[in-house]
């Protein structure tokens, strides 16, 4: 059972760029989905953080650090993987994305806070030869290229937030710190949307629905979950079983949209989920590595 929290977190996690694109599809424009998707979610979590207690005692210096990870870092983030979303196929995004894991493990060594061990140095050439194959493979068919560089850039902001939330995080409760980078975010699309004129609500119910459901499903459910499972389960593991949201994804993508990945690509997504694994895998080293801190799942 605590196990499966992880995998259900990362299921939830794993649907959200299917749900994108059916939002997409429903006429659901990027900055309003953006601004919908952390409204909902700022306000559910805020509500689940007050009744929980988990916002009691934060200094302001932890509330200003944690709305500034939102308002920057995640919607950064964010933005960049949904306009990817806009105009790449989800299976191959989720997997350009998933070379955070090594982003950070680089990250990580060249501040100090990592040793260089043999086993990372591995597992950062064998996700790098996977993401060559990955793309190499999409090369031959519609790569968009503006598309690829926001999915990297994607990833590239994410592993910046990480390394920062490794510091700002330890000091604020996981769900305080949720609700906080939620907010923040909200904030973030909220003068956005405003100095482009304001959202434009007049999508249909069936684009409402998708928009709630990232926000429901593959936001709030999906952090309570993996908080949950993590409680049970502890980091490394939890951070382990949390691989299993671009196989999610590719699955979904294929039953939804017949997207497929050639034998190339596929063989480059079991790289990279390989290396990410291994790069995860506890070790003995006392102290954790950003990667694996509670802000880990504040994705996407």
């Amino acid at each position: 059972m605590s196990a499966s929290l992880c995998l259900l977190s990362a299921a939830c996690f794993g649907a959200m760029a299917i749900f994108g694109k059916y939002a997409y599809d429903e006429g659901v424009e990027l900055g309003d989905l953006l601004l919908l998707r952390f409204a909902i979610a700022a306000a559910l979590l805020l509500a689940v953080a007050h009744a929980t207690g988990a916002l009691r005692g934060l200094s302001r210096r932890s509330i200003m650090a944690g709305l500034a990870m939102g308002g920057i870092g995640y919607a950064t983030q964010s933005g960049l993987f949904f306009g990817a979303l806009e105009r790449m196929d989800a299976s191959l995004l989720v997997l350009i994305l998933y070379a955070y894991p090594a982003l950070v493990m680089v990250g990580a060594v060249a501040l100090g806070r990592e040793r260089a061990t043999g086993r990372r140095i591995v597992a950062l050439l064998v996700a790098s030869a996977g993401t060559a194959l990955v793309l190499g493979g999409a090369a031959s068919g519609s790569l968009d290229g503006v598309g690829t560089a926001m999915g990297f850039g994607a990833a590239l902001a994410y592993s910046v937030y990480i390394l920062t939330g490794d510091r700002i995080g330890p000091r604020i409760p996981p769900l305080a710190l949720s609700a906080l980078v939620c907010t923040g975010a909200a904030g973030t699309f909220s003068v956005a949307s405003a100095a482009q004129g304001g959202p434009e609500l007049d999508f249909g119910a069936t684009g409402w629905g998708w928009v709630t459901a990232i926000a429901v499903i593959s936001t709030v459910a999906a952090i309570l979950l993996f908080f949950a499972g993590m409680a049970r389960v502890g980091p490394s593991a939890a951070s382990i079983l949390s691989t299993l949201e671009p196989v999610v994804t590719v699955c979904l993508a294929a039953a939804a949209f017949n997207e497929s990945l050639g034998a190339v690509q596929l063989a480059g997504a079991a790289l990279v989920l390989s290396a990410a694994a291994v790069i995860q895998w506890p070790s003995r080293m006392p102290v954790l590595p950003a990667y694996q801190s509670p802000v880990f799942e504040l994705r996407k």
